[in-house]
């Protein structure tokens, strides 16, 4: 059995560790952690590996963020990977940083990742991990925050955060989603 797992994010030194990629940044970890690696490949970084029996390919998409669904749209129907074997991981403003929700569908939210998800495939309805950035900012300043790096004071909560995403990634592969949501979604950090 396969399972696709997209962290959306950036490429580009400018963007690294910002909010917004925090999708990108999730993967490294998760990488790192399973000792495996990412090559560079059509339309994304991509790696390979096994876990528990299942194959997992990763991907971090090189189409920038807003053109994300390209990229997992490629590589969902060139590994012949069902939709509901996928998991998108993605930053949140909606919910504040002490929150992770795992969704099996919904809106984008005005989330563009999301939104070129959506229109790539034809559907709202894939999971999708929400990695909560809180909204701290004044209104004129969204973009600012977004594609900003994270302050000193949210980093610990960040790097909790980190982990339980790659514990996450782990548990839908194994157990499945709605048992995967159960057991984090009401979780705070």
């Amino acid at each position: 059995m396969k399972f696709l797992i997209a962290g959306l994010g950036n490429i580009g030194a400018e963007y690294a560790e910002t909010r917004h990629n925090i999708g990108f940044d999730v993967l490294n970890v998760f990488t790192e952690k399973h000792k495996v690696s990412f090559r560079t490949e059509r339309l994304a970084d991509v790696c390979e590996m096994k876990y528990k029996g299942k194959i997992l390919i990763l991907i971090k998409p090189g189409t920038y963020m807003n053109l994300s669904g390209k990229a997992v749209k490629y590589w969902l129907y060139k590994e012949k990977i069902t939709i509901e074997n996928s998991l998108t991981i993605v930053d949140e403003l909606a919910f504040p940083l002490d929150t992770l929700k795992i969704k099996k569908g919904g809106s984008d939210g005005g989330h563009n990742g999301l939104k070129s998800i959506q229109e790539c495939l034809g559907t709202t309805e894939y999971p999708r991990l929400r990695f909560g950035i809180g909204n701290d900012f004044d209104k004129s300043r969204q973009v600012d925050y977004v594609l900003g790096r994270w302050a000193n004071s949210e980093i610990e909560t960040v790097n909790k955060k980190v982990m339980a995403c790659c514990e996450i990634i782990e548990s839908f592969v194994s157990i499945g989603l709605d048992r995967t949501m159960n057991q984090y979604n009401h979780k705070k950090f």
